[in-house]
């Protein structure tokens, strides 16, 4: 099959199209035939090195794919042949076949395309899981989310607006990306390069804080993130753009009864993981299917070009979910 490899750790050119073994359907796993997957922020962090695949699973990169059952392994009762089907995966999305488990697999809904079935399992089920599960929003409670124009953070405001009507969301995002961010349902929108977004949630909640924080930039975000949090407040990081490490005032975390989680979805167990997927089909695939909400898309490149998806994503020009369509 074809596939996009990998020629050494390194930037966007060591991506390269070439071939390789097609996978084969294992007991509980089928394979599915990839008409779309889509390109996340661990995808960039794995090219370079940082970020290897989980035991077992594809080094070829790629979390998340879309297409038609191609064949199933024993034990694989719910899916057959032909099925259209979305699934998230350790890796092997840039690829034109893909093993994935079943019970890590869900059937697409009438309402939607391969291209839009490829924007949800990572984006939207980390949104779910960390902003929602872990988070914990309850009615009335504000919401601070960080990168407003990124896969995880859209997905972030559509689930929150639609399953916590009542929430305040306050989203901090670039320049060029506020207004947009505003048009998706966040409440406020603190541009990052020229406000101070803990003096702003201060001046938004008059000096609560926000009650759940979802952060991907890690350690240089730390300290605004604890003054930025409410009494008993919870903040949820994600990933570590702005660096591993950071000081942090333990006495004021106590007193304040705050909580830091750390949460990443790839590495967690299999049976975990598809218990995170059922409870994500129940609550959230509804919305989807009655087109409540859909996935946000931002642009679109043939498997061919992943390396132009990549610089596009470094780039940080894109709003929603950028694609690569497989086989058409």
């Amino acid at each position: 099959m074809k596939a996009i490899l990998l020629k050494d750790f390194g930037d966007a050119s060591q991506l390269i199209i070439g071939e390789h073994p097609a996978p084969v359907a294992e007991a509980g796993k089928l394979v599915i035939k990839v008409a779309a997957t889509s390109v996340n922020r661990p995808d960039i962090i794995q090219r370079q090195g940082n970020y290897p695949p989980p035991k077992g699973d594809s080094e070829i990169l790629g979390l998340e794919v879309a297409g038609v059952v191609e064949s199933v392994g024993d034990g694989v009762t719910r899916f057959k042949v032909g099925d259209r089907v979305f699934a998230l995966v350790g890796g092997g999305g840039y690829a034109e076949y893909a093993l994935a488990y079943a019970e890590h697999t869900m059937p697409i809904p009438d309402a939607l395309t391969f291209q839009q079935a490829a924007c949800i399992c990572e984006t939207y089920i980390t949104a779910y899981l960390n902003a929602i599960v872990l988070g914990q929003p309850q009615s009335h409670d504000t919401v601070l989310l960080h990168g407003g124009g990124g896969g995880v953070n859209t997905a972030a405001i559509q689930l929150i607006k639609s399953l916590y009507p009542q929430v305040t969301i306050i989203v901090t995002a670039s320049t060029g990306k506020v207004e947009r961010v505003a048009g998706l349902g966040a409440h406020h929108v603190i541009d990052y390069k020229t406000q101070s977004f803990a003096d702003e949630v201060k001046a938004i909640t008059n000096g609560k804080g926000v009650n759940v924080i979802l952060d991907h930039l890690g350690g240089s975000y730390l300290a605004n993130n604890m003054k930025s949090l409410a009494v008993a407040g919870r903040l949820v990081v994600i990933g570590i753009m702005g660096g591993p490490k950071s000081e942090l005032n333990l006495a004021l975390m106590m007193v304040k009864r705050q909580q830091i989680i750390g949460s990443v979805l790839r590495s967690r167990p299999v049976a975990e993981k598809a218990q995170i997927i059922a409870d994500f089909e129940k609550t959230v695939m509804p919305l989807f299917a009655d087109e409540t909400i859909a996935p946000l898309i931002s642009d679109v490149f043939p498997l061919e070009q992943a390396a132009d998806a990549h610089r596009a994503m470094e780039q940080g020009s894109h709003f929603g979910k950028i694609v690569l369509d497989v086989h058409g």
